[in-house]
């Protein structure tokens, strides 16, 4: 498989780390492309974080890959912590830096091993606590 964007062991190891770390609550690592040497890097690690603050930190001009552990309180009580990846690519973004971040979603979705993928487009106001509810339970 040809690929545009490489993804280092450095990332791949995180990523696995962060699958399993065992902390409660919502946690999120952000991923970026370096355009310059085509490769992705870490951008920052979140723990105990709610929707509306990891809004807050994501950039409103440049699209990031955000791996998410949620905590989802289903309507039985039940709390699961599923891994979601946002995809936050804001239209304010540069085009050229959307193209290739777009030519590596399905790359770092496998390399991420994350089934359920969340798109927003529309900057802080796109990411909301009732927005990733929806998409997880299916509403």
């Amino acid at each position: 498989m040809s690929h545009t964007v490489d993804i280092p062991q450095d990332i791949k190891d995180s990523l696995r780390k962060f699958r399993f770390r065992r902390n409660e609550g919502s946690a999120a690592i952000v991923i970026k492309i370096n355009k310059q040497k085509l490769l992705m890097e870490e951008d920052e690690q979140f723990d105990s974080i709610t929707i509306e603050e990891l809004a807050e930190q994501l950039p409103e001009n440049s699209p990031r890959y955000v791996v998410l552990s949620y905590a989802l309180v289903h309507s039985d009580g039940r709390t699961s912590y599923p891994l979601v990846l946002i995809n936050w690519a804001p239209l304010s973004s540069e085009i050229g830096h959307l193209t290739l971040h777009a030519s590596a979603l399905l790359e770092f979705q496998s390399t991420a091993d994350v089934s359920k993928v969340i798109e927003i487009r529309d900057g802080p106001e796109g990411l909301t606590t009732d927005v990733v509810n929806a998409k997880l339970l299916g509403k």
